[in-house]
């Protein structure tokens, strides 16, 4: 597996440590699959964990933002988000139908006590982080 070179901001940390315990420890789970996937993917050297509207976010040159959050209005669950004007939220819920639960064109919503299909997630997470190179393909090359 290559190095990948992680640009993190700081601030992203205390984004993190400010949600409670339970709901802290699945979101760095989402964060730990994002980079894993980054790792594995070979186009991918570079990536930016940051804040976007106070959310962890994390870009590619090649791809689109993912955002992962909790909203406290909806304790039981928790999201990640993708660019509402990119195909990436239309096309998983074309594909993924049945193994995820989605938020318009915007989101995949997560409840607490329900396991993540990994695998699946894992190919979403892929074809976000290299959307701009996959964009043209039918159902994104998924």
């Amino acid at each position: 597996m290559k190095d990948l070179k992680i640009q993190s901001n700081p601030a992203v940390k205390l984004v993190f440590d400010r949600y409670p315990e339970a709901v802290r420890h699945k979101l760095l789970y989402l964060r730990e699959l994002v980079l894993e996937t980054a790792k594995e993917t070979e186009e991918i050297l570079n990536i930016e964990e940051t804040l976007k509207w106070g959310e962890p976010s994390y870009l590619t040159k090649i791809g689109s933002t993912i955002r992962i959050d909790w909203k406290a209005k909806t304790p039981d669950q928790y999201a990640m988000y993708f660019k509402c004007t990119s195909l990436l939220a239309v096309t998983f819920k074309q594909v993924f139908k049945n193994k995820f639960k989605f938020e318009g064109n915007r989101a995949i919503i997560f409840q607490l006590k329900d396991p993540i299909p990994v695998a699946d997630l894992k190919c979403c997470i892929k074809t976000a982080l290299t959307y701009h190179r996959v964009k043209h393909l039918p159902i994104l090359g998924i």
